[in-house]
């Protein structure tokens, strides 16, 4: 198989499945990984694709569920472990969609303490609905990739006012805005913040300058970042300037 059709067949297979795995891509076409990363450097440079840790991604078009939950994993558990951290026991919080608020209800199902939890993520209310001390509500309405958004979401989190709300972005513009991939994710998103006493932003290094077509809100609006990597300099200087306090999760090193 030739260069063109190769790299053709390559966008017809993520604009399907949204993403692709390097290693599954060599795989497949019988190629090693070096000539899929130079494919997919080659398309991302075009626009046609997005560079993901790992593989490459359809631009403005999310991953599925089930995939994004491996995508970054040790640094999303870290992020969730030091966000969890900062809930006292008995507080109430307000978790958004993704995986890596996911991780948060994972470090939080972990503690031997209650909580109160409002979330419109399908998979953290599973999750937590095996821990009786947690007392759990969810958002109703219309669900996709296991998360309920839009109107309905927000309606939910605005008869709350918790203590933290807790939520990510499916990317991050270099100019500072937050971005999804729809406009219900941005409005539920954005009621999570609105009816908490402590805003907390969570998003891995992959998030900084991921695009998605829909927009509202700000990275400098929350009180915290919690991330894996140090902002981009004029993410830092928003922040900054803002007073925003960013903690950064360290990998774990062998002893």
């Amino acid at each position: 198989m030739n260069t063109t059709r190769r790299r053709t067949e390559i966008l017809s297979l993520v604009r399907e499945t949204g993403y692709a795995g390097i290693d599954a891509l060599a795989a497949r076409f019988r190629v090693t990984p070096q000539t899929i990363r130079r494919d997919v450097n080659a398309l991302s440079d075009d626009g046609r694709l997005k560079r993901m840790h790992g593989g490459a991604a359809w631009p403005d078009r999310n991953i599925a569920y089930g995939t994004r939950q491996v995508l970054n994993l040790e640094a999303k558990r870290r992020i969730g472990r030091a966000a969890a951290a900062l809930i006292p026991d008995g507080a109430s919080v307000s978790l958004g969609i993704g995986t890596t608020p996911e991780q948060v209800a994972r470090a939080l199902a972990e503690r031997e303490t209650a909580f109160t939890v409002i979330t419109n993520n399908v998979a953290i209310a599973a999750l937590l609905s095996e821990t009786p001390r947690i007392d759990v509500t969810i958002a109703g309405g219309r669900l996709s990739d296991r998360g309920v958004t839009g109107e309905a979401a927000a309606r939910v989190f605005a008869a709350y006012r918790v203590d933290f709300g807790i939520a990510g972005a499916g990317g991050i513009d270099p100019d500072g805005t937050l971005l999804d991939f729809t406009p219900d994710e941005v409005i539920a998103r954005q009621a999570i913040m609105a009816h908490c006493r402590q805003r907390v932003l969570i998003a891995d290094a992959t998030k900084f300058g991921r695009p998605a077509s829909a927009s509202g809100g700000r990275i400098e609006d929350a009180h915290l970042l919690v991330t894996d990597a140090a902002p981009p300099p004029a993410l830092a200087r928003l922040l900054d300037t803002a007073g925003t306090r960013v903690i950064v999760t360290a990998a774990e090193t062998a002893a």
